[in-house]
């Protein structure tokens, strides 16, 4: 059996005639990442972003963000500030640290300034992005798509919508 076959044999619980088990999306999600290409992850995740069985854009990337490494948290925040600006960023965060941080006209983030900046922060940055930029949930999707272990701790209900979107994609080609 080739890998390939492995992953769609997977990705068959998470057809729409099928029932997936919650508990196992954890694991099938690692292994259709480590296999699967990084544009086929990252369009399972778009999907979760976008799907009112979630919690919301902003709210996941919160989420996301208080797991992540500095590197990780910083990754993220310079695609939110590339898509809505560091003024409006700044502004956002209520003149707080990031206001601190770019307000010397520096228009990216740090690892290390980044591990000062809060989740909650975060959210509400993605939440207004996702407003004025539809395009950032592709654009963070991409970018968890190269951190799946980190889109794991988001739980295997979350990961199943992500899983579905996957073996919808698959079941097309």
């Amino acid at each position: 059996m080739t890998i390939l076959d492995q992953v769609s044999n997977v990705l068959k619980q998470y057809t729409s005639d099928s029932s997936a088990n919650v508990a196992d999306a954890t694991e099938h999600f690692d292994h259709v990442a480590q296999t699967a290409p990084p544009n086929v992850v990252a369009d399972g995740l778009s999907a979760m972003f976008k799907s009112d069985q979630t919690p919301a854009f902003g709210n996941l990337v919160g989420s996301l963000f208080g797991g992540s490494n500095g590197e990780q948290k910083a990754g993220m925040l310079n695609q939110l500030i590339a898509s809505i600006g560091p003024g409006t960023v700044a502004q956002l965060a209520g003149g707080g640290v990031l206001a601190s941080l770019l307000g010397g006209g520096a228009k990216s983030i740090t690892p290390e300034q980044a591990e000062s900046i809060s989740p909650e922060a975060v959210q509400q940055i993605a939440t207004h992005a996702e407003k004025t930029d539809p395009s950032i949930i592709d654009k963070a999707s991409a970018f968890y798509a190269q951190h799946p272990g980190l889109v794991k701790t988001l739980g295997g209900a979350v990961l199943t919508i992500a899983l579905a979107k996957v073996a919808e994609r698959q079941k097309a080609s």
